[in-house]
């Protein structure tokens, strides 16, 4: 353990698909440690007892590096939508569904659209409520709670509690802040959900296994949220149109807002976070068309032969197959990569100039569906790391582009828990 005099002020848990991540703030937000336990298989991703063991070594870890014993607040973010099913003494039953598992059984989604409201986020085969309902019908299931709702239980919180960014997708109404009566008609028996609180809302005391490894107990669990939030909240952004685009396999925008935008017709949903509302929407375009179409081995030989004050305007669409869900929510929505050109650098630089288009339209649709026009861009993700493509988009958007303080999940968790202890103290 360090002997440095600022002590951990907020712990922030990260449980993702590569493993699990741990990190300690101070006061101030700034980091003081941080630990990683990967998965030792792709197998351990849907493994609750393997999600436990990773958690507790980067959080015996981050232990041995950091003074843990000062710390305020705790809270975990998850993979938004996957769930588990629980027996009746709140062990898993071994009935896991990830985020991007479809529900096993059209009859759960057709009777979910059929009782719905319009713009509903629980709606499709990927819903998390789709996958609740499934769950919830296993041998032995008497509960059904999201990823980061078990890790916090695990953790010593003694009741089900999640937050209204993991229970969104299962269904939670975030205007009337309950569970609907309509998925009760659904299938979903709302007693087998956890109680939902707002996202970084101080819930119980620190006890079990957080308080044996030496928190004290005027520590408390805090509600925590999504790892996409999470790392929206690690980049520092944090008023009201700043905003951050992931250029991963697929580019992902969100954007603070003063007032909630969903539009399902264009893939857009909203997240409350703490005093801002998080607009999002992911277009299937993005690095995983690169690596495709141009592969990893040469992306810095063509970044260096293309000039992007010189754009090649030949319009391109860059997707995979068919089919795109924002800024144009289309199942049908066809790929554009004709011409081609004849030089493998050009024809690199019309992907980037496309995924570029992309990203404007995206934050001109926010815009038309009534959010205000973004003031800062911060950029996460493999792509930030292309030269050509940040002075594309830098030119075509128009707006001051901010570092990422950080691109931990773990670290905008642990921020979430420092904003609701200011505004619990204030």
């Amino acid at each position: 353990m360090t002997s440095g005099s600022e002590q951990a002020y907020a712990l922030g848990i990260d449980i993702g698909t590569s493993g699990a991540r741990a990190s300690a703030l101070d006061r101030h937000g700034n980091p003081l440690g941080f630990a990683a336990a990967p998965f030792e298989s792709p197998a351990e991703t849907r493994q609750p007892a393997a999600w436990w063991t990773r958690v507790r070594q980067a959080v015996e870890d981050l232990n041995s590096q950091v003074d843990l014993t000062a710390v305020r607040g705790v809270a975990v973010d998850g993979t938004s939508g996957t769930v588990l099913a629980l027996d009746r003494n709140n062990r898993p039953t071994g009935s896991v569904l990830m985020y991007n598992d479809p529900c096993p059984e059209p009859e759960i989604v057709s009777r979910i659209a059929r009782h719905a409201p319009a713009g509903s986020t629980a709606v499709g085969a990927s819903s998390g409520l789709a996958r609740a309902i499934y769950l919830s019908r296993g041998q032995d299931a008497v509960a059904v709670v999201h990823q980061a709702d078990w890790i916090l239980m695990m953790l010593g919180c003694p009741e089900r509690i999640s937050d209204e960014n993991n229970a969104l997708k299962t269904g939670y109404d975030l205007a009337s802040e309950r569970w609907p009566e309509w998925i009760e008609r659904a299938g979903m028996d709302v007693s087998a959900l956890p109680k939902v609180v707002r996202a970084g809302e101080r819930v119980a005391p620190v006890a079990g296994y957080l308080r044996d490894l030496g928190l004290p107990k005027s520590t408390f669990f805090h509600a925590g949220t999504t790892d996409g939030c999470a790392s929206f909240l690690a980049t520092g952004a944090s008023e009201i149109g700043d905003a951050v685009t992931a250029l991963g396999s697929t580019i992902v925008l969100k954007l603070a807002s003063d007032r909630p935008i969903n539009a399902p017709e264009f893939g857009v949903y909203s997240h409350r976070v703490g005093k801002f509302w998080l607009l999002g929407g992911a277009s299937n375009s993005g690095g995983n068309v690169v690596r495709a179409l141009i592969g990893d081995n040469r992306l810095d030989d063509l970044t260096a032969r293309i000039n992007p004050e010189q754009p090649l305007g030949l319009n391109y669409y860059p997707l995979l197959r068919p089919g795109e869900r924002f800024p144009f929510n289309d199942p049908d929505y066809q790929p554009r990569l004709d011409p081609r050109p004849a030089d493998d650098a050009q024809f690199f630089q019309a992907i980037l100039e496309g995924m570029t288009e992309i990203e404007r339209l995206g934050y001109r649709r926010l815009e038309e569906l009534g959010a205000m026009p973004i003031k800062s861009l911060r950029t996460v993700g493999g792509g930030a790391r292309n030269p050509a493509w940040t002075a594309m988009r830098s030119h075509a958007l128009g707006v001051e582009t901010l570092p990422a303080r950080s691109l931990e999940a773990a670290v905008g968790t642990a921020s979430l828990v420092i904003a609701a202890l200011e505004q619990e103290d204030a």
